[in-house]
């Protein structure tokens, strides 16, 4: 028996023994919902969940979550006062009571035992630690991306999770639906001959800053928590547009308060199917160059990666193509597939537009129960962020980088090894 079920079985025991106790003194009518009889499962098979940092995104997600019949949201942290407000009512409206709880601190929630799993939507300055800290604190993650902000980072996230053996899920649904796996699995067999060259969309490839704004009133903190919103960010004044998690800039792809450019925010969707198609899951592309307005990289067993914004097919965001020696494949978010040879569309299966995350937290709920490896666990998710972080100091740079994925240091290059980490707001760092 696994410490998981132990710990779940020592949980069920305890709660019966409770349970029994007021039997005994108090007539005890039990709802069927308790029971499973409404079609959601029965107390002691449910997955108990946490929310940390549920914005936008976040409340997709944990829509995805609260379809499952499996799953009991029971807190919610944010620094925002509104966004507690707002997903405690989406909670409570949802079971018909008033049991979810609020928190400002993430600590709190984490201290909670009864706390199997948590979402974790915070900013992106927030991702990478959040998910070490709920590792620790005996929790499994399903994090959005990017889930690191640097190379080190990315190294030690990976390293946490083998540690504590808590399971990891990056939010790259992608890797969940029919078309992009489709589209892998024709290159990862051979159908497309000797893969030579894959190409993704990082909508963007221009290396921001989060920037200093002009000061303005901090609000109260129980309205917004300035200080805990920052985290393990460098200190700067209160400006309401570092609030803001995305925005489009022309010429640059998504950015943000705390974004890390197009090729991390969205190149990590792209790039990570890229990895996928090339069976490097366990790797980086070791060469990296910016090249007019692409930049080009190399993987160890010689394959070209390409990042472009431009000269796709009509397929959809997200697009990713795949090219070998005997056919090419396309694919985008409309799940569409377009390839070199009708023959290699053959079998393709359902067409699902759109990228919803629901089979990716569905894999990941399965993960919790068995203790198996997601399809985008922390090793996964480790290297993709190599190669797109990588890529930004490539960028940033605006020159050539050797990488080497085995030592994890550029090749006799100091300025770029200085660019690996970043040092991290006291008491944040880990």
């Amino acid at each position: 028996m696994s410490k998981r079920q132990m710990h779940l079985n020592r949980r069920r025991f305890l709660k019966t023994v409770v349970q029994a106790g007021a039997v005994l003194t108090v007539p005890h009518i039990i709802p069927g919902a308790a029971l499973g009889k409404d079609g959601r499962a029965a107390p002691s098979e449910r997955i108990i969940l946490g929310g940390i940092g549920i914005g936008n995104r976040g409340r997709y997600d944990l829509g995805c979550f609260l379809h499952e019949p499996d799953v009991q949201f029971v807190a919610v942290c944010d620094v925002r006062a509104e966004r507690r407000k707002a997903i405690k009512e989406l909670a409570d409206v949802t079971y018909g009571n008033q049991d979810c709880a609020t928190y400002i601190d993430m600590k709190e929630l984490l201290a909670r035992r009864d706390i199997d799993a948590v979402l974790i939507a915070t900013g992106p300055n927030w991702h990478g630690t959040a998910a070490m800290l709920a590792a620790q604190a005996g929790k499994d993650v399903y994090c959005e991306k990017p889930c690191t902000r640097s190379i080190a980072q990315s190294l030690m996230l990976a390293q946490v999770f083998r540690r504590t053996g808590r399971v990891f899920q990056a939010g790259t649904q992608r890797r969940s639906l029919p078309n992009f796996a489709y589209a892998a699995e024709l290159a990862r067999s051979g159908k497309l001959g000797k893969l030579h060259t894959l190409h993704a969309h990082p909508m963007g490839l221009k290396t921001v800053s989060s920037g200093w704004l002009p000061a303005e009133p901090e609000p109260p903190k129980e309205d917004v928590n300035w200080d805990m919103y920052l985290g393990p960010a460098a200190w700067r004044p209160f400006n309401r547009q570092l609030l803001n998690a995305f925005h489009f800039e022309k010429g640059g792809g998504m950015v943000g308060g705390f974004g890390g450019g197009g090729c991390l925010e969205w190149g990590s969707h792209c790039v990570d199917l890229c990895q996928w198609a090339n069976n490097a899951d366990d790797t980086a592309p070791v060469e990296y160059e910016p090249t007019g307005n692409q930049l080009h990289a190399r993987y160890p067993n010689g394959v070209k990666l390409v990042l472009r914004n431009d000269g796709w097919l009509p397929l959809g965001s997200c697009p990713v193509r795949y090219e070998g020696d005997k056919g090419w494949v396309e694919t985008g978010d409309d799940a569409e597939i377009a390839a070199s040879s009708p023959a290699l569309l053959a079998g393709k299966g359902v067409k699902i537009p759109g990228y919803p995350a629901d089979f990716h937290i569905r894999n990941f709920l399965d993960c919790v129960k068995t203790r198996a490896q997601t399809r985008a666990n922390a090793d996964v998710a480790c290297y993709a962020h190599i190669a797109c972080h990588a890529a930004n100091i490539a960028l940033f740079l605006g020159r050539k980088v050797n990488y080497d994925p085995v030592k994890h240091e550029f090749l006799g290059d100091a300025e770029a090894n200085r660019l690996r980490s970043e040092a991290l707001r006291e008491p944040w760092r880990l």
